[in-house]
């Protein structure tokens, strides 16, 4: 049954009899009709109208049913409208013709009213189907580009939130490297500071007994003697010295961390460099070093390194720095909270490296209280973090998992036979 009020069914036939005939009956079962003589009249009809379904006459004076189809279809206006052929040629080669250039059915005069009925149903039904499938396609696809809309805006904000994050590890990151060496360089600056008073000092003292012999010569008096005296230039010749050593010393050790900070925070990202990872490791702890001290109540950090085999490898060094750092600061931070607690006594941390079957092996352990089971297999999920909120951003060790992984085609995993405190271990292949 046609629903909208501009549906209707065209007939075309020159035959009068079969134009009235058929238009009876399916205006009879409710159906709107109109009529057209020829093909001429039916083009323009739906052209204008767009019937619903159009049942078509093949031989017509003018031009016959097959052109008027073809013509049907090849108007974006019309191309669209099912058309069932109605011809008493019964042979398969015009049915062939008719439904080859586009046609939905056939009825073979002499009509039997039923059949033309339910043809005429099956098709609409169809029709109508199908213009809810267009209607649903329709929607879907607006759907979906509504959907990949949302899904890009979302990854976009994602993405920025990630870099964000990772900024930020990378700024803790940085913070605790620039504390590291601030610590660590303190002491030898301050004791350069300290040194140059009493330097110069005695610098002035040798001066002033130098011009003193250098005035007076052979005729050195009594007077100038106790001035002499006074400048204390046998403590000044014994001391001199050693402030010299000092001052040394700790340009030595000034120099030694502007080193360890060059190789530590090489950003290599692109290229790989062939290095010892023992340099890295040397330099954490060197960066550490302040936060392995005893501090009023709390004792100092012992480290144990056991360094076996270490051959240099071509690999990525800023970033591998990057993941020393971030485990042994983990460490570390295990380790104050259980002293802190009164757990712990003696604090342990042990650096091993070795090699086994074409990778070297880095181990990090602590003593401290260790990681539950159930925590152990989420600790290199993205987000994740154990520590309380403001102290950890839950990337390090998903970052840390990444460079290993991916940059270096090694592994990194926590050792689940571990009894007593946590031991985190890295393999990285000698080839990448």
């Amino acid at each position: 049954m046609l629903t909208a009020d501009n549906d209707f069914i065209l007939i075309v036939d020159d035959n009068p009899t079969n134009l009235s005939v058929l238009a009876q009956a399916l205006k009879a079962s409710g159906f709107k009709v109109r009529v057209a003589a020829d093909g001429e009249t039916a083009l323009a009809i739906a052209s204008q109208h767009h019937p619903a379904i159009i049942l078509l006459d093949v031989q017509m004076p003018g031009i016959d049913g097959f052109e008027t189809c073809q013509r049907l279809k090849a108007d974006q206006r019309t191309d669209m409208i099912p058309i069932i052929f109605m011809t008493a040629l019964a042979d398969t080669e015009h049915k062939v013709k008719g439904l080859s250039i586009g046609a939905v059915d056939y009825i073979t005069k002499p009509f039997e009213e039923t059949e033309v009925i339910s043809r005429v149903n099956v098709h609409l039904k169809l029709r109508h189907l199908t213009r809810e499938l267009e209607t649903k396609n329709q929607q879907l696809q607006e759907f979906n580009q509504n959907l990949e809309h949302q899904v890009h805006l979302k990854t976009e904000t994602l993405r920025q939130t990630q870099s964000q994050l990772v900024q930020r590890e990378k700024l803790s990151a940085l913070g605790e490297l620039v504390t590291g060496i601030a610590h660590e360089i303190n002491n030898p600056i301050g004791c350069i500071i300290n040194n140059i008073d009493p330097a110069q000092s005695y610098i002035a003292n040798m001066t002033q007994a130098l011009q003193l012999y250098r005035a007076n010569g052979e005729q050195i008096t009594p007077a100038v003697l106790a001035e002499i005296e006074r400048l204390d230039l046998d403590f000044i010749l014994e001391d001199l010295p050693k402030i010299f050593k000092t001052i040394e010393l700790s340009g030595n050790r000034i120099h030694d961390i502007a080193i360890s900070l060059r190789n530590f925070a090489r950003a290599d990202i692109h290229t790989q460099q062939v290095t010892n990872i023992r340099e890295g490791l040397d330099g954490t702890l060197l960066i550490l070093g302040h936060r392995l001290k005893a501090i009023a109540d709390k004792p100092p950090i012992q480290v144990h390194t056991h360094y076996g085999g270490t051959p240099q490898i071509a690999c990525y060094p800023g970033q591998l720095n990057q993941v020393f750092m971030n485990l042994m600061a983990n460490a570390i931070d295990a380790l104050e909270e259980a002293i802190a607690q009164n757990q712990l006594s003696n604090p342990e941390i042990h650096l091993t490296t070795e090699l086994d079957n074409q990778a070297i092996v880095v181990r990090i352990a602590d003593n401290g209280p260790g990681i539950p089971p159930p925590i152990q297999t989420q600790l290199f999920d993205p987000m994740f973090t154990t520590k309380p909120v403001g102290k950890g951003t839950g990337l390090g060790l998903s970052i840390s998992r990444q460079i290993i992984e991916e940059l270096h085609q090694g592994s990194i995993q926590i050792n689940p036979a571990v009894k007593q405190g946590a031991e985190f271990i890295i393999r990285l292949p000698l080839t990448t």
